[in-house]
Order: C-alpha cells, then structure tokens, then sequence
C-alpha cells in the first residue's frame, strides 16, 4: 500500500515522520516516500522564509507575547506545509536529487551475480564506468572490518612497493584503488569457470589489448543511470602483471597527466583520476580516497 500523508497533516505530527520511515524501508512505496519527503523539505524550507519576512517586519507591540508568538509559528509552520508539494515548485528538484541519492545507495547495496565487475577505460578516449558491487564488496569498501583491509594491503603489498618503486606511483595508491575495485578482494573479476582473472582495477579488453580476456556482465554508469552489459575484461596470470599494467596506462596514457603529477596528495590525484575519465560514477573520487587512506593506514600499521 502506498503511503499517503494527507495535505492538512500537522506540520509537527510525528506519527507523520514515523510512516515517513516505514516508507523508506519498502522499495514498493520508495518513490512516495522520496515525494513526501522532498515536501517535508521544501516545507521546512518555506518556514524559514516566512519567519525571516515576519522578523523583518515591525510590531505594533499591542498583541506581542510569548503565547502569541508560539501559536502564530505554529500557524506558519502549517501554511508552509499547505504550500509545499506544489507542480513545478522545490519539492520536485528535492525528489529527483534524493531519487539519485537512493538509486546510488542501492546500487552500492546490489550485486551481480558474476562477482559484480567494474568496468573501466583500457586508455583509449571511450567511455569508462564503474559496475555494481554484491553486498559484501559493497560494506568491505564503505566501512569494512580493518582485518580484511589489512590482510588485502599485506597479500599485496610487496608487489605493490616493487610496482611503485618502478613506476613512481605510491604502492599506497595502487593498494587503495585496488582495495575500491574489488572491495578489498571480496569481489574479484572471474572467468566463466571461476578461475579469477587476477584484474585488480577492473580495465576493460580494448581494441589495443592482446592478452587474456574475460567475458562478464557488469554496471555502466550512462548519463547517471546504471545499464547492464556485456563487456570484455582484461585477464592477467598474477596480481602483480595486473599492478604493472594499471602503472603503465597512468605512466603512459596523456589523459591521466594531471592525475600523475599528483601523487603527493590522495585527493588531487583521486579528483584528477576522476577528471580524466577513468570511471563515471560522480562520487568516485571521494570514495578512491577514502579507500586510499584506509590501505596507508594499513600499510603503517603494518611497518
């Protein structure tokens, strides 16, 4: 059943912001409650405003008392709420920012039966993207147990530190944007039989790549809506030859310049990465930062 707050319900009724939260933990009533919250909002919005113009206003100081002013905000607050929800008015640009946000969510909530691939650019000017991750990839990268993070930073860390000592950019790096792809070795890419790919950051098999590939259907991010496809995944024989091949398409291709030049800052080169195209998902950078502090942080703890 779909949740319905009635147009005169109290502006100040919590039974009204208790089925506002039941609402929100049933996908079958998701979009009715994102359009009742997003009135919510632009009901607060407009209190405020009327506030701001009844403080800007002079009192005659005939009818001024406390008691007076609690029931005339009171009656504000409920013809803010009458005017809220309107065709066309800020509820409507609320709800679609807080339809995304959710669809985000949920994205980083599913997964893919096939291990939940990313897909990104092989260095080409193509489109790059970022797939789904299953529900475990998905709390191992957002505020997984340190264990797992320290047993991914430590499973590959001398070959990150023999990558990096050849290639310039920090094994911290590398570990994080590692740890991000896979939710820290949760959800590795596979071959159809299971066998694992060894791809640690998710690059796709371009027309330039001849090595091993690997068939997978993942998530791409077009004009911010996720799309199921088939793609093609580059395939390696060791996590180091994966390690190797993401330092050289940084090192090597002209679009990750910037991104280059910054390794002595976690979020310029996480923002410049993201710049660059190398996934499509708008909170990439933020998240690729997160994670590298979180595999440096490993990395000390561990020296």
């Amino acid at each position: 059943m779909a949740l319905t707050l009635p147009p005169n319900t109290l502006a100040l009724d919590i039974r009204a912001l208790d089925a506002l939260k039941q609402g929100a933990g049933s996908s079958a009533q998701a979009a009715q409650t994102t359009r009742e919250a997003a009135r919510q909002f632009e009901s607060l919005f407009m209190h405020e405003l009327v506030k701001s113009m009844r403080a800007a206003t002079l009192k005659s100081g005939l009818m001024d008392s406390g008691q007076a002013d609690l029931g005339q905000d009171l009656l504000d607050q409920q013809l803010a709420l009458g005017l809220s929800g309107m065709p066309g008015g800020l509820s409507e640009a609320i709800r679609r920012q807080l339809a995304r946000q959710m669809a985000g969510a949920a994205g980083d909530a599913r997964g893919d039966a096939n291990g939940g691939a990313k897909g990104h650019a092989d260095g080409a000017p193509a489109s790059s993207t970022l797939g789904l991750q299953p529900p475990a990839a998905a709390s191992a990268r957002a505020g997984a147990p340190s264990q797992e993070r320290a047993r991914f930073v430590q499973r590959l860390g001398h070959s990150a530190e023999r990558v990096a000592r050849d290639s310039g950019i920090p094994a911290g790096f590398m570990l994080g944007q590692a740890g991000h792809e896979t939710g820290w070795g949760q959800s590795e890419i596979k071959h159809a039989d299971g066998s694992n790919t060894f791809n640690l950051f998710g690059l796709k098999a371009g027309q330039g790549w001849a090595g091993k590939v690997a068939e997978v259907r993942t998530t791409e991010y077009v004009d911010g809506r996720p799309r199921k496809v088939l793609a093609k995944f580059r395939a390696y024989d060791s996590y180091e030859e994966s390690l190797r091949d993401y330092a050289r398409l940084i090192n090597g291709s002209p679009r990750y310049a910037k991104a280059r030049a910054q390794t002595g800052s976690v979020v310029a080169y996480a923002t410049e990465l993201q710049k660059a195209g190398y996934a499509t998902d708008p909170g990439y950078a933020r998240k690729l930062s997160g994670a590298i502090h979180s595999a440096l942080r490993a990395q000390r703890t561990q020296t």
